[in-house]
């Protein structure tokens, strides 16, 4: 093994010393703690990529590398030989940097204590027992209690805890479920052991979706007791035959009866992933689970699906891994995984994409829920106040500020070409959305992002200097030129706070400055913004630059980017509110576009001017519908004459030809 502390150049291996085989390898920090476990088909071909372009991987890979101490390796015989110790590695030494599924909440599992002398049924969460059946994952615990409520008229098994079980052995009297028929009450003798694990078996079977054999079971029985005049045993019979079917309807049929699989979906953005599972046992719908997992390292979607599947079925019981799993694209080893899991199940294990039909509408669907999930884990996330307030902590020590920005601004620009370029400024103010106090800009010059960055920044701050002065703001501060018992920043002669228009009583669109400037992009970007307010004087407002590609976080005039952890409150923060930004020019850039779309098939129209032009679209609503008005219908619209409107009804005829 190769260790040392001196940086990754000095625990390199030297490439002779590297075998080509199929391996595993081994991260280790200074400590001799495993910080990352990897396997590879050849193992000097992936080792030797760790170390020959340092400044060419990706900000997470450094960060492994820079913490890491040294490497080891093992060498095996096959892929699946490389999965299985890969998996175990991971789940002896928890490393840091490989990614982790943990689930984005506690879901409740039907479970049936086969285990035990008098198995039970009932609702658990949590870490699974051995010897008990589960059923689910159900997305609330009372969907259970329905079920097991109408599955105990026909399976009427024990549903007690131990306590009221033996205390009713006790007393010799069974609880109330005893004397409604939905408890066979194994507690006081009315039924033997055997008889009720026969019973307990049934039940399980129904769960697993053997649903069909019960039915007929019973419509045999009543059509018997029916025939032989025992009307009220067949009455019996048929409300145990509705309880079984309205248990049937709460899963839904989705597949073939025959068809038992998983579908699993992702949904991801460059800081966490969402993953949704559905479990489909017998053509239905039978449960769904959820997990979220933070990207510590950088992975594409096929590894976060071979990560999942190694993570989730390798803990699994043989009984829970499918026979067949639906995913959305195939990992690198996916035969080898594949095998891998028919071997934990003890029979063949197909993983596939789904192309067309059922299958496929159904993997869109689960996507849609793991989009949903992310969403509700983002938000969740963004409104706890303990998150925030680590977030602008954390946001103030990297960037080195004195205090935690309170109140920060992003700005964005949207173009198509070089066209109708625009830019928007987002506030976040205690980490929440102001979205009262958006703003948004038509961009005039042509120089490109840089140039329409230091535009905006300008225009946004000279305003704001405008705007404290005219209200004497700026002249105001705790010294000779002040007055007795006046507050710094308030003109005593004006009245009211600063930044709010003594007319309206509400801000004026400017007034408050922010701690954070943040702007889209790099250190270009974070470079023109910080010399647009130093041209005109504003030295208390920081700024930095958030680049998409690989998230790192620029100040101006520094060479190397600041790094924040990949699952820190910090950059979270930041990348929300760099998407917000981004998201509020988007929409902003396509609204102006499609004006001014609608506007050029007018422009060559002779006596038209922009106001005429916006008239006309104001009133037709579209050219479509401008195309096909009549020159009267045209010339309802104030300003166009009969001659205009022949002229315009001529030039969009022979566009449209």
């Amino acid at each position: 093994m190769a260790r040392s502390a001196g940086g990754p150049a000095s625990f390199r291996p030297s490439p002779g010393s590297i075998p080509e085989s199929p391996g595993v390898y081994r991260f280790r920090d200074p400590d001799d703690r495993v910080i990352y476990v990897g396997k590879a088909k050849n193992l000097r071909q992936r080792l030797n990529s760790y170390f020959a372009d340092f400044a060419g991987l990706h900000p997470r890979t450094q960060t492994m590398l820079t913490t890491a101490a040294g490497v080891d390796w093992t060498v095996v015989g096959t892929e699946v030989e490389a999965l299985q110790l890969e998996y175990s590695w991971i789940k002896e030494y928890d490393p840091r940097f490989n990614v982790k599924y943990r689930d984005d909440k506690s879901y409740p599992y039907l479970a049936v204590t086969m285990g035990e002398e008098f198995p039970r049924v009932q609702v658990l969460r949590g870490a699974k027992r051995k010897g008990t059946r589960y059923f689910g994952p159900y997305s609330h615990a009372w969907a259970i209690r329905e079920t097991v409520d109408l599955l105990l008229r026909v399976f009427p098994i024990r549903s007690c805890s131990t306590g009221v079980f033996r205390r009713a052995g006790q007393v010799g009297r069974p609880c109330l479920l005893g004397y409604i028929d939905k408890c066979s009450a194994p507690c006081v003798g009315r039924i033997s052991p055997e008889d009720h694990r026969t019973l307990a078996e049934d039940f399980c079977d129904f769960m697993a979706g053997n649903t069909g054999r019960f039915v007929r079971r019973l419509e045999r029985e009543m059509a018997r007791a029916a025939a032989e005049q025992e009307y009220e045993r067949a009455a019996r019979l048929r409300d145990d035959i509705q309880a079984l079917r309205r248990a049937m309807e709460k899963q839904a049929v989705v597949l073939g009866d025959n068809t038992d699989c998983d579908v699993v979906a992702l949904a991801e953005d460059p800081l966490e992933a969402a993953v949704q599972v559905f479990y489909v046992r017998g053509g239905r719908i039978r449960g769904q689970r959820g997990w979220v997992v933070d990207k510590v390292e950088e992975t594409g979607p096929g590894e976060l699906v071979e990560r999942f599947l190694l993570q989730i079925y390798g803990e699994a019981a043989a009984e829970a891994v499918p026979r067949e799993v639906l995913v959305p694209v195939l990992p690198s080893d996916a035969d080898a995984i594949a095998e891998l899991l028919g071997e934990h199940r003890g029979g063949r294990v197909e993983i596939r994409v789904p192309q067309r039909g059922d299958k496929k509408d159904l993997l869109t669907t689960v996507e849609r829920n793991a989009a949903e999930a992310l969403r509700q884990h983002k938000l969740k996330r963004a409104s706890d106040l303990t998150s925030r307030s680590r977030a602008l902590q954390e946001v103030a020590d990297a960037l080195g500020l004195d205090q935690a920005p309170l109140r920060i601004e992003c700005y964005d620009v949207s173009h198509m070409q070089g066209t109708d370029v625009v830019a928007s400024m987002v506030v976040f103010e205690d980490g929440l959305a102001r979205k009262s106090e958006y703003r948004r800009f038509s961009v005039r010059t042509t120089g490109g992002d840089v140039a329409s960055i230091h535009e905006v920044i300008s225009r946004r701050f000279k305003r704001y200097l405008e705007e404290r002065s005219a209200t004497g703001e700026l002249d105001v501060e705790m010294g000779a030129d002040s007055e007795a018992g006046a507050e710094p920043g308030i003109d005593p002669g004006a009245g009211g706070e600063p930044g709010i228009d003594p007319e309206t009583g509400r801000p004026r669109k400017f007034a408050y400055p922010p701690n954070l400037v943040v702007v889209d992009g790099g250190p270009a970007q974070a470079a023109a913004a910080r010399r647009a307010l130093d041209e005109l004087g504003v030295d208390d407002v920081a700024v930095c630059g958030l680049a998409k590609r690989l998230e790192e976080v620029w100040l101006p005039d520094e060479e190397l980017p600041v790094i924040l952890p990949r699952a820190s409150e910090a950059l979270y923060l930041l990348q929300r509110v760099r998407d917000e930004a981004h998201r509020f020019a988007i929409t902003y850039h396509r609204s102006k576009r499609s004006r001014s779309v609608r506007e050029s098939a007018l422009d060559g129209v002779p006596g038209l001017g922009p106001a005429r032009r916006q008239a006309l679209i104001k009133h037709f609503g579209s050219v479509k519908r401008l195309r096909e008005a009549t020159a009267a219908q045209i010339c309802e619209v104030p300003g166009i004459g009969p001659a205009t409107a022949e002229t315009i009804v001529s030039a969009l005829k022979d566009e449209s030809s």
